[in-house]
């Protein structure tokens, strides 16, 4: 018989479990130091490095959530505490919980020294100025730009023919369309695509908009009424002779 066969295999089970019990508590801890950085620093996720005297402590966090504890040691030895992936050697372990104390001390003198910091922020803040007359004063403009659309609107669905189309002509170098359907304005958009909606089925356009644009809404009435003095004289030009 081969010598050795007969002696009994040591077993990692212990060892194992101890390990186990060790990240179960170190995990719970660094937890709630993930919770709270994650509630003081306002993120969702991040990460912060703690310097002790054996090393560096660095966490990380998802959700408020621990995502990993790393140790490096002034060695260079990296050791990842608590991770995603398979636990750390024990002898690691052991060399990295040496300072785990120093790392617990280094974050609550971190937050010790937030302490006081928002005492002095002022929240007397000057009252809010209201918009209201504003936003009155656009909403009487932009009412008037779409009165005088919707008869643009109407006169083209006489006279297209269809249940819905577009006039669009050139102001100043600008583009301006008014989409029309069944009479009804769509949208006016000034700029063609990525332009400034003066009118449209969802939100009004903001005052500066209106400021700089309803002084050419004129201009662009004319534009359409051209078109249709065009288009008059065009069809008088039509001869039509039912013999012919």
């Amino acid at each position: 018989m081969v010598d050795g066969l007969n002696t009994e295999t040591a077993t990692t089970e212990e060892l194992r479990e101890q390990r186990a019990e060790i990240l179960d508590a170190v995990t719970a801890h660094a937890g709630e130091i993930a919770r709270e950085l994650a509630l003081l620093e306002g993120g969702d996720y991040g990460r912060r490095t703690f310097r002790t005297d054996r090393g560096e402590w660095t966490i990380k966090y998802e959700a408020g959530r621990l995502e990993f504890l790393l140790f490096e040691s002034k060695s260079g030895a990296e050791t990842y505490v608590v991770s995603t992936k398979q636990p750390p050697e024990p002898k690691a372990l052991l060399d990295a919980m040496k300072s785990y104390d120093a790392f617990v001390e280094a974050y609550n003198e971190f937050v010790d020294s937030r302490e006081g910091i928002l005492d002095a922020v002022d929240t007397g803040f000057p009252e809010v100025t209201s918009t209201a007359t504003i936003v009155d004063e656009r909403d009487q403009i932009v009412a008037a730009i779409r009165e005088v659309a919707t008869d643009i609107a109407q006169q083209c669905y006489r006279y297209e023919g269809t249940d819905y189309g577009m006039f669009a002509t050139t102001v100043d170098g600008t583009r301006w369309e008014l989409k029309w359907e069944e009479g009804q304005v769509s949208y006016l958009r000034v700029g063609g695509e990525g332009g400034v909606y003066l009118l449209s089925q969802y939100s009004p356009p903001s005052a500066p908009d209106v400021r700089a644009l309803a002084g050419d809404v004129g201009r662009f009435v004319a534009a359409f009424n051209d078109s249709v003095d065009e288009l008059e004289v065009d069809l008088q030009e039509v001869s039509f002779s039912p013999d012919s």
